[in-house]
């Protein structure tokens, strides 16, 4: 059963304070055929043997503490003057990228809530012992260190407005995501793939800068992130290499769906009770900065073609090819639309940012 409209997130009203309305043109799928759940059912023990090993220990992990100033030592507070210190050579502009980048990773729970929605991998009980259920708690415990390590730093920082940052992520958790991924997981696998290695750019990038501006730990931390992301990135690509060998027509038809849909960031509906263009003003500083740019997106998606060998896929639907040709070609346009969209750019006006109390800074 399929239906179609406009779906509204976060609509803004007296009852529910939440960001202002955002509109989504999107096509939902209410269910996906029994065959293609058996798919993901008949894949649990392949998930078991090599999904799972790419979790991490808690015992053997990193922890946020590990990276920060230790409130029970006494040298607490001559720690956090040397943090403070670092920080106060780091300009405005980065501190943006590294708010709206922990910003993003602090709407876990709406992360973990849509892989949730999909069917055949859902944890239906919240406490299911399935290889699919296991990996989304353990992926979102692990996740959930980079928020809390980002968010301690920053605070002991003294550069940022706290109240501010932390409105913005109770407006972002309560607008949700846009249902782009429905609740396919193919759509779902094919995004977390992307995205994780979005963040593994972004984090990377921001551990590059950090050591730019002198600042060796806070490239330690974003570094460390960085690498998490990784870890995660690899494993979901592995899935989806998984659906290719096993559903090559369905999995590149699902590809060709969410480049259609575009990939959108899942901090898009970011909102501080003020900016309405907040998601557009912070990505247009990490464009600036390098931290995150159009460029990146198109790479990713190369990389991603390229890691699922989608242009040697044979045996396909005419659908199916066609699809195939679209993905393969994808990129390249991308990359001629930002560079004419680059050359055409003016010099816009500095925005303020509540995050950085109201400074402004150059988009």
């Amino acid at each position: 059963m399929r239906s179609s409209g406009l779906i509204q997130v976060g609509v803004e009203d007296s009852r529910k304070p939440f960001s202002p309305p955002r509109e989504v043109h999107v096509q939902v799928t209410h269910s996906m055929p029994p065959p293609k759940i058996e798919i993901f059912k008949s894949l649990e023990g392949w998930a078991e043997s090599n999904i799972l090993p790419y979790l991490k220990s808690v015992e053997r992990n990193w922890q946020p503490q590990d990276f920060l100033p230790d409130a029970a030592s006494e040298g607490f507070y001559d720690e956090v003057k040397e943090l403070r210190a670092r920080a106060m050579e780091i300009p405005d502009d980065y501190f943006v990228c590294l708010v709206g980048d922990m910003i993003t990773e602090e709407a876990l729970p709406t992360y973990q809530t849509m892989l949730n929605t999909l069917d055949g991998v859902r944890d239906e009980t919240g406490a299911s012992p399935t290889s699919w259920a296991i990996w989304t708690r353990a992926w979102t415990a692990e996740e959930n260190r980079h928020g809390d390590l980002l968010n301690k730093y920053l605070y002991l920082s003294g550069r940022v407005d706290m109240r501010q940052i932390e409105k913005t992520i109770q407006y972002l958790i309560g607008s949700g995501m846009d249902p782009r991924t429905e609740n396919s997981p193919y759509l779902g696998f094919i995004y977390t793939s992307f995205q994780e290695r979005a963040t593994f750019i972004s984090h990377g990038n921001t551990a590059r800068l950090a050591k730019v501006h002198g600042d060796l730990k806070l490239a330690q931390i974003c570094g460390t992130i960085a690498a998490d992301e990784k870890r995660h990135e690899t494993a979901y690509t592995k899935i989806v290499e998984k659906l290719f060998e096993i559903d090559p027509d369905g999995t590149v038809l699902a590809f060709a769906d969410m480049m259609k849909k575009k990939i959108s960031m899942p901090a898009h509906l970011m909102y501080d009770g003020r900016d309405d263009n907040l998601f557009e003003h912070f990505s247009a500083v990490a464009q600036r900065l390098g931290v995150y740019t159009a460029k990146d997106y198109a790479d990713i998606l190369e990389f991603l073609v390229g890691r699922w060998n989608v242009e040697s896929l044979d045996g396909l639907s005419g659908e199916g090819k066609r699809a195939q040709d679209f993905v393969c070609s994808l990129a390249p346009r991308i990359r001629r639309l930002d560079e004419r969209a680059q050359s055409r750019a003016k010099r816009a006006e500095p925005v303020p940012f509540s995050w950085i109390c109201d400074r402004e800074v150059q988009v």
